[in-house]
């Protein structure tokens, strides 16, 4: 029986950044997907700056270029033309990338799995599916169907991220959650004949009459949606003829534009009651799916996959009790319930079709928009965590860890790429006067980056343990400063676990996660 640390289920966006940030972490893994191909056309069209700067960990960022695009700006506007709305994407956002971007999911899935690859340890398995899960005490006896009939493979973890149709979910019997927000869309993938600048680059136009969206799908896609409304047969909507009719409201005719596909998809916002279940988990769709309206599905996977990967990682090396994945869910689901409720209110402005209700909302937004002209909004969903693995009575504890540009021994650029990812301690004074040696010791063994920050520009210090990095965009030192923090301790999934005020205590923050990730 062949035996691998972690098998996936389902080797989607979500399965494949899985995949990779346990093999980079030296876990064997085995996926499972039940297609042969991967699946040619796109679903997600944005994801987030937290989406960007996991992409970066695991190894890709600088093969992006050719399926992203800033996403550049979102405009709301109602069915007279005037904007409600308007959202100018930074540049380079709290997580040291644009705050939303672009792309085209066949070409990020294509270079996921070209990453993945080029790792050792993992193991494709299509078209196979997983047909049985039997949980033991140290693992998980897996049968899989594939062109040669039945095989059962052993995995110390199961994970599935097959989708909103999960196998694996059912098998653990969890129920799920559904917050009742179904609306029916005709999605439209379009390939423009010739380069075409479309302003604005993602545009909600919210009529009553017909809500509909144009949006960026990467470097030479563009994705149009078209809401049923009521009264109208699914049939008679989703017919070649209404499709060129409504994309006709755009210009968009079989002479400048080729059709990739398009179809109809209902919205659901719903999320699975249990997570985990023994030595099985859920990521992705298959524990929670969300309305397409803020671009958090694949961006909230991601952060699935990174918040999974370090604690199974700890727990693999015998580094932490395995009571630390159920602060799997806890994390997470807390979180994923904002994304969901977000996206379903960006929906509820979006998909209104009384016309009365319309007026409302439009006068509404109208003066929310003369309001705020003066300063400016960005789409930026960073949200704390509320619970799990962090400092308790600490004011930073669950924040989102900013990133800026550092340098470090004449190599300049993001902080994640010179320095490292994982666990960080960053210090504002030297670490070697700050960490005893059981404290030192404890932090080696999780392979902690401790550095000590300093202004850009400043005599570097002398000498001792720790690099020393130079805060070249006035980002660190700020955030220690808005905390009255000597030190502050990050997880590998850049939220801040804790920060200490006095030097005397920075042994005390350490012994406190020490503490945490062997609960139990």
């Amino acid at each position: 029986m062949l035996t691998t640390d972690v098998l996936i289920v389902g080797y989607g966006p979500v399965g494949e950044m899985l995949t990779i940030l346990l093999a980079q972490r030296g876990l064997t893994v085995t996926a499972v997907e039940r297609w042969a191909t991967p699946y040619n056309f796109p679903r997600a069209v944005s994801y987030d700056g937290e989406a960007s700067r996991v992409l970066a960990a695991a190894g890709v960022a600088d093969r992006l270029g050719p399926v992203v695009e800033s996403s550049g700006e979102y405009t709301f506007k109602n069915g007279f033309g005037r904007t409600l709305l308007h959202v100018k994407v930074t540049g380079d956002g709290p997580m040291g990338w644009p705050d939303s971007v672009s792309f085209y999911q066949p070409g990020l899935e294509a270079l996921l799995a070209e990453r993945g690859a080029e790792l050792p340890g993992i193991t494709v398995l299509r078209p196979y599916q997983v047909t049985g899960l039997v949980e033991h005490d140290d693992r998980v006896e897996v049968t899989i169907a594939g062109p040669d009939g039945d095989e059962v493979r052993a995995a110390r973890w199961v994970i599935g991220c097959d989708g909103a149709n999960s196998f694996v979910r059912e098998h653990l019997g969890s129920g799920v959650t559904d917050f009742g927000f179904t609306y029916d869309w005709l999605v439209c993938d379009v390939v423009p004949h010739e380069a075409r600048e479309f302003k604005p680059n993602n545009l909600q136009v919210c009529d009553p009459a017909r809500p509909r969206t144009a949006v960026s799908a990467g470097p030479g896609h563009r994705r149009w949606e078209f809401m049923r409304v009521p009264g109208e047969s699914r049939e008679e909507f989703e017919s070649a003829a209404s499709v060129w009719r409504l994309l006709g409201l755009f210009d968009i005719t079989p002479d400048n534009a080729t059709l990739e596909r398009y179809g109809v998809y209902t919205t659901q916002a719903c999320s699975a009651g249990r997570w985990r279940s023994g030595r099985i988990l859920l990521a992705g769709d298959a524990a929670h799916v969300m309305p397409p309206f803020m671009g958090q599905g694949m961006s909230s996977g991601f952060r699935d996959a990174l918040n999974l990967a370090w604690k199974l990682d700890l727990v693999h090396r015998g580094l932490a009790d395995e009571a630390l994945l159920d602060t799997y869910q806890e994390e997470r689901c807390a979180h994923v319930q904002h994304a969901i409720r977000m996206s379903m209110d960006s929906g509820t402005v979006i998909c209104e079709t009384d016309r009365a209700a319309a007026a409302g909302r439009d006068a509404a937004m109208l003066a929310e928009l003369r309001r705020r002209t003066a300063r400016p909004r960005t789409r930026s969903l960073l949200e704390p965590l509320s619970g799990g693995i962090l400092h308790s009575g600490c004011e930073a504890a669950g924040a989102p860890m900013p990133q800026g540009r550092v340098e470090v021994d004449g190599r300049a650029g993001l902080f994640d790429e010179v320095v490292g990812t994982g666990f960080v301690l960053l210090c504002a004074e030297d670490p070697d006067d700050l960490l005893n040696a059981d404290a030192r010791a404890f932090l080696d063994a999780l392979g902690t980056r401790v550095v000590r920050i300093v202004p850009a520009g400043a005599p570097v210090p002398g000498s001792g343990a720790a690099p020393t990095a130079f805060d070249l965009d006035d980002v660190y030192l700020p955030h220690l400063k808005r905390y009255d923090a000597v030190a502050v301790l990050v997880r590998p999934d850049f939220y801040v676990f804790g920060t200490a005020t006095d030097p005397a205590v920075v042994p005390a923050l350490v012994e406190d996660l020490r503490r945490q990730i062997r609960r139990g």
